[in-house]
């Protein structure tokens, strides 16, 4: 089996990255809102560990899916116009901005706040910046904007993949989809 994309579609590694990245989004999401809604303690603080280090996670996967993106072909466009196949490169291109964004936001705020990133508690992360309240606070909010960023293009993408399969009825979804073939 051939792991990279063709000219008709998307190879497995391709599509794992897609998909585990769409899952620990959607985790990520899950847990930073219920973490929010506990009172500070054991529970909250256990909560906040796993965050961070399912964010350093992604972090990691997101280089390594943008050096596969460089070196991978992309498919062919199925009979888009110009004006869709530029707002679908800018929007990739955010898509893969904020993978790298928001885990960083959240490293520099722990550090800023004096708390160090431990990743499932096999190693600790070097802090970024010195303890800083000012700081914290602006990443703080820069982490949660960023956070309503990637609903926003996540929302987008998913309304550019239905709108592929239901308008268009090409088949640009089931390119992505999992075990599903390359071909059109």
């Amino acid at each position: 089996m051939a792991l990279r994309s063709t000219q008709t579609g998307f190879g497995p590694v391709t599509k794992g990255f897609h998909w585990l990245m769409a899952i620990l989004f959607a985790t990520m999401f899950a847990i930073g809102w219920y973490m929010d809604l506990l009172p500070l303690g054991l529970e909250k603080l256990a909560w906040i560990s796993r965050h961070k280090s399912i964010g350093v996670t992604i972090l990691f996967l997101a280089v390594l899916r943008i050096i596969w993106r460089l070196a991978e072909q992309t498919p062919a466009g199925l009979g888009e116009k110009a004006w869709e196949r530029q707002a679908a490169k800018l929007a990739h291109f955010a898509l893969y901005a904020v993978m790298l964004a928001m885990p960083l936001s959240g490293w520099l705020m722990s550090s800023a706040a004096n708390f160090s990133v431990s990743v499932f508690g096999l190693f600790t992360l070097p802090d970024l910046v010195g303890p800083d309240k000012v700081l914290y606070e602006q990443l703080r909010f820069t982490h949660w904007i960023l956070s309503w960023v990637i609903v926003g293009l996540v929302g987008l993408h998913v309304a550019a993949a239905f709108k592929h399969h239901f308008i268009n009825r090409d088949a640009t979804l089931r390119r992505m989809l999992p075990g599903t073939g390359k071909g059109n």
